[in-house]
Formats: structure tokens, C-alpha cells, sequence
């Protein structure tokens, strides 16, 4: 059974913003990612946090990533890490200088609490110089990974948020997670794969996965671009061997 912490689904407001609070903490955003919503300010300057839940949601297949040649030609350019810089992470994804930038000092400083719980990971990427030219962010629980903000460099890191997402759906295919929510559909995400369902059918495909265990990440270490795309390649093979075993 989901949470009923933010009222029941059936009873929240035909629209993506279901409420808002004046209180806000690590615990109570956890407690809304098992509740299918998740924390956004309505405006820089309300103290008011939003809780959303879109009436349609944005999920990426962990095993449909469309990996393109080009994508694959960029990702040798760079090494991924997990869990190896989270501030610099969230400094650059709260960049107030990206457009409709919406992460504020309260959502920096509970979602670092939440990294150092265990709770919230990273993606690392990085340049032949070591320089963070992308990542992204987010909060695993159970059988979900909610991701909740990406970043590149523009002049550096072509295509290195979607290396990120490479990065991270390998290493939620060691972990065991098959449901990924990255909250509403870009184009961006469209590209490579994430598509949209209702915010019914999204909460069907919450309540199995928070039944799951929270299992432990894996610690693949610095991974070259091509050491990368091996990985993701052979956890590829992998699935549809399985899925052929399961057919049979």
C-alpha cells in the first residue's frame, strides 16, 4: 500500500501541484516519494513548499534507453563516477543562472542530509581534465529511482547529461531498480526513450516497487567512457537473455 501522508489519490486536485506546506524536511520529502508526489518551491521567494504529482508522469524504460551513435562517439570523451561529488552536483543543477532554475538552499541542504542517509546518489561526469562537466541526481527507494534534476556544460560537456543517464541506468540495473521517474516529459528525455502515463497508472507501478527491498548500490568505481558503454551493452544482452529464459 502507498502512503496516504498527502490524502488520498483519488481525492487530490485534478492538476500536478496536489498541496503545499509550510513544512518541509528530508524525512517528509522521503515520505512523499512513497506517497507517488515530490517536493518543488512554488516561487523563490515562498517559504511554502509544493508537493506535485503530475497528471502525466514522465518515466525512462531502465531497459529501453535509446543510446544513439552520437551519444555513444560523446561518451568515450568522458569518466563517470557515482556518489563522488554530490555538492558539486547539487551547486551546478541549482545553478540560478539556468533557466527556470527552481532549487533553493532548503532543497541543497535536505537532499544533502538525504546523500549522506544513503538515500539520494549521484552521477558524476567528467572531462580528460578532470573538470565536472555534468550529473544528475536523485532518490532511490525500494524498486524506484526518482530523478529529480540534471545538468552539462555547455561549452565542455556536450551530450554529458545523457551520459550521466547511461551511467545511472547501469547502475540501477546492478542495483535491481526497474521503475525510473523523471516527473514530467522533455524532449530532451523523449530522446532518449522516456515516454508518459497517467498519474493513475503511475502509482500502479509505484506500489509494487516500494514493496521492494532497499537494496545496497554497487560500487563500480570510475568508469572510462567505453568501459561504460561495455557495461551497459552487456547488462543489454543480459535482459534479453532473461526475458527469453522467462518466455521458454
Amino acid at each position: 500500500m502507498l502512503g496516504v501522508t498527502f490524502g488520498r489519490p483519488d481525492q487530490w486536485p485534478s492538476q500536478d501541484l496536489i498541496g503545499w506546506s509550510e513544512e518541509f524536511s528530508p524525512a517528509l520529502a522521503l515520505e512523499g516519494y512513497r506517497c507517488g508526489v515530490f517536493p518543488m518551491p512554488l516561487d523563490p521567494d515562498d517559504e511554502e513548499m509544493g508537493w506535485w504529482s503530475p497528471m502525466r508522469r514522465g518515466i525512462l524504460p531502465v531497459e529501453g534507453l535509446h543510446v544513439t551513435r552520437s551519444l555513444r562517439k560523446n561518451a568515450k570523451r568522458y569518466t563517470t563516477t557515482v556518489d563522488s561529488d554530490p555538492d558539486g552536483v547539487l551547486a551546478r543543477c541549482a545553478d540560478p543562472s539556468r533557466p527556470h532554475g527552481w532549487i533553493d538552499q532548503r532543497i541543497i541542504a535536505a537532499y544533502r542530509q538525504l546523500f549522506d542517509a544513503g538515500w539520494m546518489h549521484t552521477v558524476e561526469v567528467w572531462d580528460d581534465e578532470g573538470v565536472l562537466v555534468g550529473g544528475l541526481y536523485g532518490v532511490h527507494l525500494g524498486g524506484m529511482f526518482a530523478g529529480e534534476s540534471m545538468f552539462h556544460d555547455p561549452e565542455r560537456g556536450r551530450d554529458a547529461s545523457k551520459v550521466a543517464l547511461v551511467r545511472l541506468i547501469t547502475q540501477l540495473r546492478q542495483v535491481g531498480v526497474g521503475l525510473l521517474d523523471v516527473q514530467w516529459l522533455t524532449e530532451h528525455l523523449g530522446s532518449l526513450g522516456a515516454y508518459e502515463v497517467p498519474r493513475g497508472e503511475y502509482l500502479r507501478k509505484l506500489e509494487p516497487a516500494m514493496a521492494y527491498p532497499d537494496l545496497e548500490w554497487t560500487d563500480l568505481g570510475p568508469l572510462t567512457g567505453e568501459g561504460l558503454l561495455r557495461r551497459f551493452d552487456d547488462g543489454s544482452r543480459a535482459t534479453l537473455q532473461l526475458r527469453g529464459e522467462r518466455r521458454a
